[in-house]
């Protein structure tokens, strides 16, 4: 059974960093797409970053030059380093797993997000981002 578990969330101020870490284990999928979302109060849940089983990445636009996505596959673990971080970013944040044969490549977010949607990965229980200004 997939496992899931995020750390590295808290409260910071506007332009500080976090870096998030999703340690993963019990794979069903011989290979994978791994990403970030998150939710803020009222609003649905969004795609941030995205990484397949090559090591390559995508970001939503929203992110794009403040956020960096990675993983170490030695040690089963996915990161978010967040840099610059605004009032606007904060929220639940996510570690999803999906088999990457679900998500296009050239479109990553959007396709790993109706993946998720339809409910054919994996999350984890959140942990929480709160950005003030």
């Amino acid at each position: 059974q997939v496992q899931l578990v995020e750390s590295g969330g808290g409260s910071v101020q506007a332009g500080g960093s976090l870096r998030l870490s999703c340690a993963a284990s019990g794979y069903t999928a011989s290979t994978y797409c791994m990403g970030w979302f998150r939710q803020a109060p009222g609003k649905e849940r969004e795609g941030v970053a995205a990484i397949d089983s090559d090591g390559s990445t995508s970001s939503a636009d929203s992110v794009k030059g403040r956020f960096t996505i990675s993983k170490d596959n030695a040690k089963n673990t996915l990161y978010l380093q967040m840099n610059s971080l605004k009032p606007e970013d904060t929220g639940m944040y996510f570690c999803a797993e999906v088999a990457e044969g679900l998500v296009d490549k050239t479109n990553a977010i959007a396709t790993m997000t109706k993946a998720m949607q339809a409910d054919f990965g994996h999350w984890g229980q959140g942990t929480q981002v709160t950005v003030s200004s």
